[in-house]
């Protein structure tokens, strides 16, 4: 989530300012466009600086779906759409969406297994070809 949200974020705004984004998901980034897994996607609470909690608590049984759906209530309050809301928004204002093809390869995912709105499987070198020219900020 900590990791997923703040691409989420920036993309978003920059469409709304008109300016184009794209972006680009690797490794564990993946489950945010994976079918299976987009609509589970917790915060990591263990050893998370952000979360202030104590990495024996963060670890306990129960803590991560406790914390997972505080910060979703939290989230709803201020209007922060959930990860599949949030890439069909995105998507839906012509960000291109690509997933990484070593990281599709490392954990043995086709195009089948991602959202709809993946606009293709690509490497880090055609990721950079296509942006060429632009800026790619890394959160």
């Amino acid at each position: 989530m900590e990791g997923v949200y703040p691409a989420l974020i920036m993309a978003n705004g920059a469409r709304a300012e008109g300016i184009e984004a794209d972006l680009f998901f690797t490794f564990f980034g993946l489950d945010a466009i994976t079918k299976k897994r987009w609509n589970h996607i917790k915060p990591a609470t263990v050893g998370n600086p952000g979360l202030h909690l104590p990495t024996l608590l963060g670890g306990l049984p129960g803590v991560p779906d406790l914390i997972t759906r505080y910060m979703e209530r939290r989230m709803q309050k201020l209007d922060i759409p959930l990860v599949p809301e949030f890439i069909e928004m995105i998507a839906g204002t012509g960000a291109g969406i690509y997933a990484c093809q070593a990281s599709v390869d490392l954990f043995e995912l086709g195009k089948d297994d991602l959202v709809e709105q993946i606009q293709g499987i690509i490497t880090v070198g055609e990721f950079y070809e296509h942006a060429a020219g632009c800026r790619i900020v890394h959160t």
